[in-house]
C-alpha cells in the first residue's frame, strides 16, 4: 500500500508583516498547514499574539538564522557570528569555512539555543530548518541535530532534491537558475553525508526529497507540481515543499498557497496532505 507523504511548508515566517499575511492567508485557504519560524524576526511577537490564535493547527519548526538580521545573544558571546552591533555578516561560503573551528561552533551552539529556546517559551516546534540552508552544512548539520534531540524537536528538514524541469523556458534563461543548480549540487552533496549523521540520533526523523531548491526565486504552481510529478511512481515517501509566501513581494509563491487546482493534482499525484506534527504523532503511536 502506498504511504506518500507531502508537507508544503513556508519558510521566513516571522521576518516580516508580509510573509505573516502570506501564511495565514495560505492557512485560512486550506492548502498551507505549516511553517518554519524565525526567532530574531522583527514580526516575531505578531506571530505569537495574531496568528497562532487565529492558526490554531498550523504546525510550526524553528527556522534558525545566522545569515539576516540581528542575532539574540550578545555580542560578546558570538563574535565570530555578528558585527559589534549584533548584525550576522556571514556569508554562507564564510560560515562552510569557520564552521570547521570548534569555537565557532561553541558560539554557535549558544546563538541557536536562544533561538530555540525562544519559540519553545511559546509554542512546541515538531521540526527545525534554516534560512538559506545554513544547517545543511555537515558540522553544523550535527550540532543542530545534537540540539533537536536534546529540545525534542523529532524531524529536521534535509536538502535532497531530485532533478527535475519546469516547461516554462522563461524560468531557465536567466541568473537564478544555473546558480541554483548548483546549490542543489552542493546540498546534495552535503545530506548524503548529512543522513549518516542523522542515524547517530536515532530519536530524529527527516524528509526523503525536498522541492524548492532549483527554482529558488522562482516558484510558482507549476513548479511544485513539476516537482512532485516525477514521483507518481514511488512509494512510501515523504516529500516537502519549501515556499515564501510574502504577500506583496513575490506574489507567485504567495498564489501557490491559495491555489486549490493544484491541491488537487497532487493529491492525485498520490500524495497525501500531511505536517510534521501529524507525523510525530503517527510515529509515537506506532
Amino acid at each position: 500500500m502506498s504511504n506518500k507523504k507531502f508537507i508544503l511548508n513556508a519558510d521566513d515566517l516571522g521576518l516580516s508583516n508580509n510573509i505573516n499575511k502570506g501564511v495565514i492567508d495560505g492557512y485560512n485557504s486550506g492548502v498551507l498547514k505549516s511553517a518554519s519560524l524565525c526567532a530574531n524576526g522583527e514580526a516575531f511577537d505578531a506571530v505569537i499574539n495574531e496568528i497562532m490564535p487565529e492558526c490554531p493547527d498550523l504546525c510550526i519548526g524553528v527556522h534558525l538564522n545566522i545569515i539576516e538580521g540581528k542575532a539574540l545573544s550578545e555580542y560578546s558571546k558570538i563574535p565570530l557570528l555578528v558585527d559589534k552591533n549584533g548584525y550576522f555578516n556571514n556569508s554562507y561560503t564564510q560560515l562552510m569555512a569557520k564552521s570547521n573551528k570548534q569555537e565557532f561552533i561553541d558560539q554557535l551552539e549558544t546563538e541557536f539555543r536562544a533561538q530555540i529556546e525562544k519559540i519553545k517559551m511559546h509554542l512546541n516546534p515538531a521540526h527545525i530548518d534554516s534560512h538559506v540552508h545554513t544547517h545543511g552544512i555537515p558540522n553544523i548539520f550535527e550540532l543542530t541535530c545534537k540540539l533537536a534531540q536534546e529540545y525534542e524537536i523529532p524531524y529536521i528538514r534535509t536538502q535532497y532534491e531530485k532533478p527535475y524541469i519546469t516547461p516554462l523556458l522563461s524560468k531557465h534563461i536567466n541568473i537564478k537558475y544555473p546558480i541554483n543548480q548548483l546549490k542543489v549540487i552542493l546540498l546534495n552533496g552535503f545530506t548524503l553525508k548529512n543522513r549518516k549523521t542523522l542515524k547517530k540520533y536515532p530519536t530524529l526523523k527527516t524528509n526523503d526529497y525536498l522541492v524548492g531548491v532549483s527554482y529558488t526565486g522562482m516558484m510558482d504552481n507549476n513548479t511544485v507540481e513539476n516537482g512532485l510529478r516525477i514521483f507518481q511512481k514511488d512509494e512510501n515517501i515523504l516529500v516537502e515543499s519549501l515556499i515564501h509566501p510574502y504577500f506583496s513581494e513575490k506574489m507567485s509563491e504567495y498564489n501557490i498557497t491559495q491555489n486549490q487546482e493544484m491541491k488537487f493534482k497532487i493529491e492525485n499525484f498520490g500524495f497525501e496532505f500531511t505536517t510534521y506534527k501529524k507525523m510525530a504523532e503517527t510515529d509515537e503511536k506506532n
